[in-house]
């Protein structure tokens, strides 16, 4: 399948540079400190996929000595340039060979694999990780929903494209990012709960737990559909 990922464009890595956690966003984040207290027990972490920087920056806040990497030059030099005291990679895809087996205890990929489009390419990318993850590691692998491309939310916009009603595993969708000032929609590539499980059980991983979080009503946001249908997976693995 030709796919091209959006992200590597200077003028959208510009953009995202500035977006921290905005409404649809901070779903994705609020509870990922319970989950790591609960699951990890080591402090070393790989961003996987970490965009400029803005989860790297989220777990070194937490405490974890927190190691970036990414695909795009664009991503990674404005990462440089926000946090220049971070450590930051640029790497080919797919190659972590730089970092030895068991390494990490904690690996996040924040909505890296939604621009990943088949399940070879997953399931090399999610073996990899597995590697260079210690014996006790977690990786926590925050996806979109399928049901994101579907709604109107506080941070997304799909109304121009119905057609990804009826995309299946593996499709392209689009979807428009209303948190950034670059109105062009992002090509993420649709995968449901199943495909992800079965590419997890090929790379040998354990699904160990599952969040959907949802929007309360007593949080700083004029929710759109976030309090009925949750946006995000947050899938957290193991060995």
């Amino acid at each position: 399948m030709d796919f091209r990922n959006c992200y590597e464009d200077e003028a959208y890595a510009a953009a995202y540079a500035k977006l921290e956690f905005p409404g649809t966003y901070y779903l994705a984040f609020r509870d990922l400190p319970e989950l790591f207290a609960r699951h990890v027990r080591g402090r070393q972490a790989l961003d996987f996929g970490c965009g400029t920087g803005r989860s790297t920056r989220f777990l070194g806040k937490l405490g974890f000595h927190a190691i970036g990497v990414d695909i795009a030059p664009e991503m990674v030099r404005h990462a440089q340039s926000i946090d220049p005291a971070g450590n930051y990679h640029l790497v080919r895809d797919g190659d972590l060979s730089q970092f030895e087996a068991g390494r990490f205890d904690l690996i996040l990929s924040a909505f890296t694999f939604d621009n990943v489009p088949t399940q070879e390419h997953k399931t090399a990318l999610l073996t990899e990780l597995r590697r260079i993850l210690a014996v006790e590691g977690r990786i926590a692998n925050v996806v979109s929903a399928p049901e994101i491309y579907w709604h109107e939310w506080v941070s997304f916009s799909t109304k121009d494209f119905p057609e990804n009603r009826h995309a299946r595993c593996g499709d392209q969708v689009r979807i428009i990012v209303t948190a950034l000032q670059d109105r062009r929609p992002a090509v993420d590539v649709l995968w449901p709960d199943e495909e992800y499980r079965d590419v997890y059980a090929r790379a040998r991983l354990r699904v160990l737990d599952v969040l959907r979080p949802l929007g309360h009503e007593d949080e700083p946001y004029e929710w759109v559909s976030e309090t009925t249908t949750a946006p995000w997976v947050i899938y957290m693995l193991g060995t």
